[in-house]
């Protein structure tokens, strides 16, 4: 059995141990940041420059900087929505150079020099695009947050149509293709809208081109 002045001694002893610990770890996270800090400015960057909607931008961003994340976090274009992160859902669809693309798949640095149109740079709520009227029209939006990647994406799928470019549904490779249902479908099914908005982005995009699918 202790006595009492062993068991006073063995109380002091755990006190003295646990303000050492605490002192300790209050230690941890200045150490730990301090180490980021040093990461951080370890990381590769590289500077990039490009249009993006009529503006010219340049930035330095560690080299593994996503497109998306570019315009998202770096200028402030939220527009552009982040929804998979895997190129999957379309949400973050942008216009480069012409081309739709996924922008959360390409990196910013492999674009120095493009020339990039984002929902904010299709219209304004002022004077908005064609494409943008026509959803509002015709209820495509629903929930909203595909939206600017679908409109981004639409109006790419009537260039490419325009522009003679054929797809998977088309049926004679040697003549131009048609707006139809059926190539809309095709073209713009990269971009998933989980409200089930599709008709009334088909009636929408059909609008604009000015025929009945």
């Amino acid at each position: 059995m202790q006595t009492p002045g062993e068991f006073e001694l063995s109380r002091r002893g755990v006190l003295a141990g646990g303000a050492a610990s605490v002192a300790t770890a209050a230690l941890v996270p200045i150490g730990a940041a301090a180490e980021a800090r040093e990461a951080a400015a370890a990381l590769p960057t590289a500077k990039v420059a490009f249009d993006v909607n009529g503006t010219a931008h340049e930035l330095e961003l560690d080299t593994r900087t996503s497109l998306l994340d570019a315009l998202r976090e770096h200028l402030k274009l939220t527009g552009t929505k982040k929804g998979c992160d895997h190129g999957q859902c379309g949400a973050c669809t942008v216009i480069v150079d012409g081309r739709r693309i996924n922008s959360c798949l390409t990196l910013a640095v492999m674009h120095d020099g493009d020339r990039i149109t984002t929902i904010e740079g299709l219209g304004t709520p002022d004077k908005m695009h064609a494409m943008q009227d026509a959803f509002v029209e015709h209820d495509g939006y629903q929930c909203g947050y595909c939206t600017p990647g679908q409109i981004c994406s639409a109006v790419a799928v009537l260039g490419e149509i325009k522009a003679g470019v054929p797809s998977h549904v088309t049926a004679d490779l040697t003549a131009a293709p048609k707006v139809t249902a059926a190539e809309i479908r095709e073209r713009m099914s990269g971009n998933i809208c989980r409200c089930g908005a599709y008709s009334n982005i088909i009636d929408a995009i059909t609008d604009v081109a000015g025929v009945k699918a």
